[in-house]
């Protein structure tokens, strides 16, 4: 395969799914994403970390490569600490993150994610739900990824999804800048 590789397997999505369901209203606190972003719009988002505003400038969000940890992130522990656990071991500083919730029968719409941000950056999908398996297409190439698994998908290609199963589909879906690649983003060495 050329647009996936699954990198981990039988990681427990348990703790993850127990710290959302933790907090009260946790898919209604942020509507950003499904609001704004057409191809987004039947899916539910959890942002834990989001391009940092005073960074853009007169750039475009899709060209702004500063992030951080967002207010509403700090509630969810066990998804903080794996992020800066897994970006440690692929020595990556992490970008940004999010639980998404795609639910029963609804799809994420067919795009290329486009940009500076996403040109240099790695693209990564924690399965957390999914009895089904989750469906995902990046050019000609299709998977289903598992409850626990941990997959990258070049998301420089077209791609889409489809929650094709009888219950909500989540994954934490993040991004990692290799740190070989700092100097050339920000200019200085990670």
């Amino acid at each position: 395969m050329k647009y996936f590789d699954c990198l981990k397997k039988n990681v427990d999505p348990q703790p993850f799914l127990d710290e959302i369901s933790g907090i009260d209203g946790a898919w209604d606190k942020s509507t950003g994403r499904q609001d704004k972003i057409k191809v987004q719009r039947e899916a539910l988002a959890i942002p834990l970390r989001g391009l940092r505003k005073s960074a853009i400038g007169d750039r475009k969000r899709r060209d702004v490569h500063e992030s951080r940890w967002t207010t509403g992130s700090k509630p969810y522990v066990v998804a903080r600490r794996f992020l800066e656990d897994f970006a440690a071991e692929q020595d990556s500083i992490l970008g940004r993150a999010k639980i998404v919730c795609l639910p029963a029968g609804k799809r994420v719409y067919p795009h290329i994610d486009r940009g500076e941000y996403y040109r240099v950056r790695n693209r990564y999908h924690l399965v957390l739900r999914s009895a089904a398996g989750s469906w995902l297409k990046a050019e000609d190439e299709e998977v289903r990824m598992k409850e626990g698994e941990l997959w990258w998908f070049d998301n420089d290609q077209m791609h889409e999804a489809f929650n094709d199963g009888d219950q909500d589909r989540i994954h934490m879906i993040f991004d990692m800048l290799p740190s070989s690649r700092a100097q050339e983003v920000f200019g200085t060495a990670a």
